[in-house]
């Protein structure tokens, strides 16, 4: 995804407010070189923000592809959610900027959720597709070929246990077990107390477990996933 600038914007998009020197070498590098690109961002440099959409979209794409479960729907709320981000650097003060643009497309995928509520079902609609990233993290080159295997299958049946979640303990396990964001985060994500976001995805993994637990075929596989992983 790569946006070009049609105008320019330098007295659009003030530049970010000073940042202390002690915040800059506190921050660990990757959050540092975000908040550099930021800074270059809000000055109307869209290189620089083309840059911030090469480190973060996919794991924005993830979140609103696990949200949404239509691929073409995720692509657009993904492309939607750097568009918004462009258009509202000058509200960035500092801080990671992947809780912001994950706040950000689980707003607009909770706008396309409530869009498709109020229109009849498409059979198109329900079409789901396999893509990367899948369930589990990013597993090593040296993982064995029948732990490969069994890993996807449980994946599958993660992945399809998610379809049963109401949307907002979705959102909840998506953030936090796939892409790891700590509670106080997903509470700042999603405009909710930190109490309600501990609830939703304690019940979600509650779910998950029973999904597990109740069919045979999902209860094998996670059983086999742990003997292999437990060697």
């Amino acid at each position: 995804m790569v946006f070009r600038l049609r105008r320019k914007t330098q007295d659009a998009i003030p530049v970010v407010e000073h940042i202390d020197n002690d915040d800059i070498v506190a921050a660990d590098p990757e959050q540092l070189q975000d908040e550099r690109l930021v800074r270059a961002a809000q000055s109307g440099d869209l290189p620089s923000f083309n840059a911030l959409v090469v480190r973060h979209e996919r794991p924005v794409y993830g979140v609103c592809f696990r949200i949404l479960r239509e691929v073409t729907a995720a692509e657009d709320a993904t492309q939607d959610t750097f568009v918004k981000a462009w258009s509202s650097l000058s509200t960035f003060r500092g801080g990671l900027v992947r809780p912001w643009l994950m706040k950000i497309a689980t707003n607009r995928c909770y706008d396309i959720i409530r869009a498709r509520n109020r229109r009849p079902a498409d059979s198109l609609d329900a079409e789901i597709v396999e893509v990367e990233p899948r369930w589990t993290s990013q597993s090593s080159n040296s993982e064995e070929p029948e732990s490969y295997a069994t890993r996807v299958e449980l994946s599958g049946f993660l992945e399809r246990a998610l379809d049963q979640l109401p949307d907002d303990q979705r959102v909840a396990i998506v953030l936090s077990d796939i892409h790891g964001h700590t509670y106080e985060e997903i509470a700042e994500i999603t405009g909710v107390a930190v109490g309600t976001v501990k609830s939703r995805i304690s019940r979600s993994r509650s779910k998950l477990r029973e999904v597990i637990s109740t069919d045979p075929a999902a209860r094998e596989h996670f059983e086999r996933f742990l003997r292999l992983h437990n060697k």
